[in-house]
């Protein structure tokens, strides 16, 4: 599978979205639905987002008991989306619960990842708010290896993280990360950051890029570069 840029559309109403997405003329980028369009707009603007012919990681991070989440993916799996995810802190029991509600009867399902540590967390802020003590790295390595022992397609981890990953579960496993920046950019909110260029040097299946294409003075321009530096 080839390495693409996944635009993170963090944005609160469809006419935010189609006046950001009318922009791409040329180009049909693979985007991610997040909470807050989601919880907007409903499911209708995965429909309306994927007629225009985009790719879509819709991006709920579902985490609930096994039965629960099998019953939500059956559910988004009609959606006809490219990919979807859930906390592999809900354990591998509700990870293979959740395989089994989006397979569809055809066989076929989207690309389910789990979300090891969000990009955000800090080992300080683990120990200190999770009581989790084992270092931030270890813990994300063993969050993949039972995403993968239950089947799932990949991870969302850090750009840092994502050769590691693929050492403990094999080249085909996928990383998907955000925390990526340009070299001349904003953090932002994150901890665990690092550039196109480098999440392609360490191994990322696909970098997700919010803010610095949404924002930037002309995002095409920032979704090319982005797409020149990671795909090459």
């Amino acid at each position: 599978m080839g390495k693409d840029v996944i635009i993170a559309l963090d944005f609160d109403s469809r006419e935010k979205v189609f006046s950001f997405l009318d922009q791409f003329q040329e180009e049909k980028p693979f985007v991610k639905i997040g909470m807050e369009l989601y919880y907007a707009e409903g499911p209708d603007i995965v429909r309306a987002i994927k007629a225009r012919g985009h790719k879509i990681f819709l991006d709920l991070k579902l985490h609930d008991i096994p039965n629960t989440v099998k019953k939500a993916m059956a559910v988004l799996s009609g959606l006809d989306v490219d990919m979807t995810n859930l906390h592999a802190a809900g354990t591998k029991a509700m990870m293979e619960a959740a395989i089994e509600g989006l397979t569809r009867p055809d066989g076929t399902r989207p690309l389910l990842i789990a979300v090891t540590q969000l990009t955000s967390t800090s080992q300080e802020r683990m120990e200190a708010d999770l009581l989790i003590h084992e270092p931030l790295d270890q813990v994300v390595m063993h969050y993949a290896q039972c995403a993968a022992q239950a089947h799932l397609d990949g991870v969302v981890c850090s750009p840092l993280e994502a050769g590691k990953v693929h050492e403990k579960c094999g080249k085909n496993f996928l990383t998907v990360t955000p925390g990526v920046r340009f070299a001349d950019g904003e953090v932002g909110d994150q901890v665990r950051v690092t550039t196109p260029a480098k999440a392609k040097e360490i191994g990322s299946d696909y970098i997700v890029v919010g803010r610095p294409i949404t924002k930037a003075e002309d995002p095409v321009a920032a979704y090319r570069r982005c797409v020149a530096e990671f795909v090459g």
